[in-house]
């Protein structure tokens, strides 16, 4: 899957672009706050329906506008072109389509464009709270397994009616409870399963990323956390009931589940350099990637955000040489650096296209010649 083009309309501080891309790698330069970011974040839209920076739709408008609207036409396997096309105007219901149709539910639309990216929120991974991680998971999941996304929101509707019944001023029947409670409880469970297996499978993918970055032989690893690992999901759902109404929520179930994150013996959140954790996401983005690669038929558009900072010079080597390499497809990668770029591109076969941005105007600066 390739992403051929692309028009933007008022998203962010982008008034207007029209950009062709290149299929294998794609370089954005230029200050911070010119519109780089913002670009790679209106490609994440057509993937996500949703900003990865700003999950307020009226907010992705540019200020001065009551509209905005991404275009992309992706060619496929198959060699057919599709187009997508997603539009935010305030007050309003935003629309996806695919090929001119409107989807019915947006969830229909996850995973038909896979997509990893890697930015300096990233960070939040590991300084963040658990659902930062367990989102992570969640995104991962949700692009390979649609039944996976359905089961996810069944869940999470259960949860809003539990407790809406455990803030009703007058108690609620103990019947209708029950209901919510079997339903919480089964959605819950392939849930937990379905996160358990991606994390025992992503585990070694990750340590592999993580010994190439860094050529050393420092051990990473991933602890899938969650209470349906001791108890049963429905007898403490029953057994909770009294203090959570007291508390006016649940307080036991997957959605608080965590991913704990150790560097050797430690949680890197205690022990990890700076330079140490960028390192760690961006091989466990990698490892994402790779998953999500051998997943599915179609691979992952990726996209590098300002990746290079607070890495050392041989790190930076080895994350260019791999993502050149052919087990990666098309890539987005933005840097105010053009020497980081200048290197990577030095490694390409000369299939790439550099693009400057400056005060929200995306502009192709060198065009490249098959």
């Amino acid at each position: 899957m390739i992403l051929e083009r692309i028009n933007i309309l008022n998203y962010k501080n982008i008034e207007q672009a029209e950009l062709t891309f290149s299929p294998k790698l794609n370089c954005f330069i230029g200050n911070n706050g010119m519109g780089k970011t913002n670009l790679l974040d209106a490609i994440y839209y057509l993937s996500f329906c949703k900003s990865h920076t700003n999950l307020v739709d009226s907010q992705n408008i540019k200020h001065d506008a009551d509209f905005s609207l991404i275009q992309g036409w992706y060619s496929q396997q198959n060699g057919k072109t599709d187009e997508y096309l997603c539009s935010l105007k305030r007050r309003h219901k935003k629309i996806f389509k695919k090929n001119k149709k409107e989807y019915d539910k947006l969830s229909e639309h996850i995973g038909s464009l896979p997509l990893v990216l890697i930015s300096p929120s990233d960070s939040d991974i590991i300084g963040g709270g658990s659902e930062e991680r367990r989102r992570l998971m969640d995104v991962s999941i949700s692009q390979f397994d649609k039944e996976y996304l359905h089961h996810l929101i069944k869940y999470n509707n259960c949860l809003q009616q539990r407790n809406a019944l455990l803030r009703m001023e007058h108690a609620a029947d103990e019947t209708l409870f029950g209901l919510w409670e079997e339903q919480l409880a089964q959605e819950g469970l392939h849930i937990f399963e379905k996160r358990q297996q991606f994390i025992n499978r992503l585990t070694p993918l990750f340590q592999r990323f993580y010994d190439y970055v860094c050529q050393s032989n420092e051990v990473v690893s991933l602890s899938y956390r969650s209470q349906l690992n001791q108890d049963d999901f429905m007898t403490v759902l029953k057994n909770k009931r009294e203090k959570d109404r007291m508390l006016g929520y649940t307080s036991f179930g997957v959605h608080r589940d965590d991913l704990e994150m150790y560097l050797g013996d430690y949680p890197i959140k205690k022990v990890g350099s700076q330079g140490q954790n960028k390192t760690y996401l961006i091989a466990l983005k990698l490892a994402q990637f790779d998953y999500l690669s051998h997943s599915e038929p179609i691979k992952p558009i990726l996209l590098l955000d300002d990746i290079f900072d607070k890495l050392d010079t041989s790190r930076v080597k080895q994350i260019v040489q791999l993502v050149s390499g052919d087990d990666f497809g098309q890539i987005f990668i933005t840097d105010t650096n053009r020497e980081h770029l200048t290197d990577l591109l030095a490694v390409t076969d000369g299939n790439y296209k550099v693009f400057k941005a400056e005060q929200g105007s995306i502009s192709e600066e060198i065009v490249n010649a098959q």
